[in-house]
């Protein structure tokens, strides 16, 4: 069994991190606002923009905010996790880092959503915001999957039981 380079579980545990911290903020920020943080002007366009196409009134305003709150600390939770997680591995343990990939699509799926407004309104700022945390979002989990293939073992095809030559294994699924 490999291990998967140091630099890859770094990237990882940074991003994890990142998440864990701003989104959390973030989160906490919106859920302890007395109107769901539709009180700052920056942040709420994406819940206004979603909020128009949909055409939500006000309480359904109040309601998408609040979800999106509930959505970010939900990530920062999962994050939270992989970070003691990994934490745990340094007194022996193991990593899993599908809880991770599971708050990571979450981040994605909402990141997605929040770019979409700040399309149609032409905000060049907020689509570079949004995007820089979608690409973040998709960088772990492409890392979390090079850190699963280093970390697992190709299975060793026995070629007499299998009455074949003895060749190099060169293909192995990743699952």
């Amino acid at each position: 069994m490999r291990r998967a380079p140091n630099v890859v579980v770094a990237f990882i545990l940074a991003i994890a991190l990142y998440f864990t911290l701003f989104w959390g903020f973030d989160a906490l920020r919106i859920l302890t606002s007395p109107s769901y943080g539709l009180e700052d002007v920056w942040r709420s366009q994406v819940v206004f923009g979603l909020g128009s196409f949909f055409g939500l009134a006000p309480a359904g305003l109040i309601k998408l905010a609040a979800l999106f709150g509930a959505l970010k600390l939900s990530v920062a939770g999962v994050c939270a996790v992989h970070v003691f997680d990994r934490l745990r591995t340094l007194f022996g343990g193991t990593v899993d880092c599908e809880i991770l990939e599971s708050g990571l699509l979450l981040a994605v799926i909402v990141s997605i959503a929040a770019v979409a407004p700040a399309l149609w309104s032409n905000n060049a700022d907020q689509v570079r915001e949004h995007t820089i945390q979608l690409l973040l979002a998709g960088l772990a989990a492409a890392l979390c999957i090079i850190e699963r293939s280093a970390t697992e073992a190709t299975p060793a095809v026995d070629a007499k039981a299998a009455n074949m030559p003895a060749q190099p294994v060169w293909y192995a699924p990743w699952r």
